[in-house]
């Protein structure tokens, strides 16, 4: 095994072992043990626990801002709706993928470690700063509403991860196509300015309900 993979090793048995017993509980001798490699090599190639903690939220945010393209209102075969959706679709797939590191963020103690803290909150900052320059692009493009995009990136974030939580920490069974369909419907009928998506009676069938009629006006 090469210095590469054996990095990566350590990555991802780091990543179980958060997952499993959390930042606070996990120790290096756990992640060692589960990577079957000597302290002495984690020290090869990481300073401490925060820094390969820091490693697999960095990772993770690269993923998801890579994952997200820009809206292309003049594209000659998609529609903005099926653009939007594919973004939602990539950010709530490699938080479902990766489903060890998205129990970390929803579920470790603040106010323990002051550096986990501030790591903690330097991913959510990046997220948001993400999010925030995508609506203000989308307000520029008009199909975000007029409105503070920090408050439409809070209320976003916040219903993502109660979703998540309940999902992947209280193992509600819910499709991730599902989950891509009703987020998308909530912020269609929310800030987005944009037609299109799955068909109301599609999602209420799924639901199992029957569509309300709309109200005409």
């Amino acid at each position: 095994m090469d210095k590469v993979e054996r990095r990566q090793q350590i990555l991802n048995h780091a990543r179980e072992v958060f997952s499993q017993r959390g930042f606070h509980a996990a120790k290096i001798e756990d992640i060692v043990t589960a990577a079957g490699v000597a302290r002495g090599t984690f020290y090869l190639y990481f300073e401490d626990k925060r820094s390969i903690f820091g490693e697999i939220l960095d990772l993770v945010l690269a993923r998801i801002s890579n994952r997200i393209v820009r809206v292309d209102t003049r594209h000659p075969q998609r529609s903005v709706a099926e653009q939007v959706r594919d973004n939602v679709r990539g950010v709530v797939e490699i938080l479902l993928e990766d489903r060890a590191t998205t129990k970390i963020l929803l579920s470790d103690a603040v106010g323990v470690d002051p550096l986990f803290d501030r790591k903690l909150h330097a991913f959510y900052d990046g997220a948001a700063a993400m999010l925030e320059e995508s609506l203000r692009d989308g307000q520029a493009l008009g199909i975000v509403a007029e409105g503070d995009v920090r408050v439409f990136c809070y209320l976003t974030l916040g219903a993502l991860k109660e979703l998540l939580y309940q999902v992947v920490l209280r193992g509600w069974e819910h499709p991730a196509e599902q989950i891509v369909d009703e987020v998308f419907g909530f912020l269609r009928d929310g800030y987005l300015r944009v037609a299109g998506g799955a068909a109301p009676a599609d999602l209420a069938g799924r639901m199992g309900r029957a569509p309300e009629p709309r109200r005409a006006g």
